[in-house]
């Protein structure tokens, strides 16, 4: 069956940096689009960086563009999610996402806090 596991959150400062990963398995990993949301307290979960099959094309929410930067790694079946010059509103948990028709699946979410 398909499984997304996050790893690499904690708890980091302002300005500070952190890398996600997430390891997938159960699907053709290296023939789809990966994708990090996020989701902080009372908001509705977000799209952070969505990254082609091959890894050449990979789009950005507008506030991560310049500090995140989203990457695979297809002979391993990995994605991730490097986060620099973070800030307190970057604070959430952060899933990783793959679509598979007719549905989303997720991971269990790793949490990322900023915090002095």
């Amino acid at each position: 069956q398909v499984q997304l596991v996050e790893s690499g959150g904690g708890l980091v400062q302002p300005g500070g940096s952190l890398r996600l990963s997430c390891a997938a398995s159960g699907f053709p990993f290296s023939r789809n689009v990966m994708s990090w949301y996020r989701q902080a307290p009372g908001k509705e979960r977000e799209l952070v960086a969505a990254i082609s099959s091959a890894g050449n094309n990979i789009n950005y929410v507008d506030s991560a563009k310049g500090r995140f930067t989203a990457s695979r790694d297809n002979s391993k079946n990995m994605v991730y999610l490097q986060m620099n010059s973070l800030k307190s509103e970057d604070m959430a948990v952060y899933y990783c996402n793959v679509y598979l028709f007719p549905q989303d699946f997720w991971g269990q979410g790793t949490q990322v806090t900023v915090s002095s």
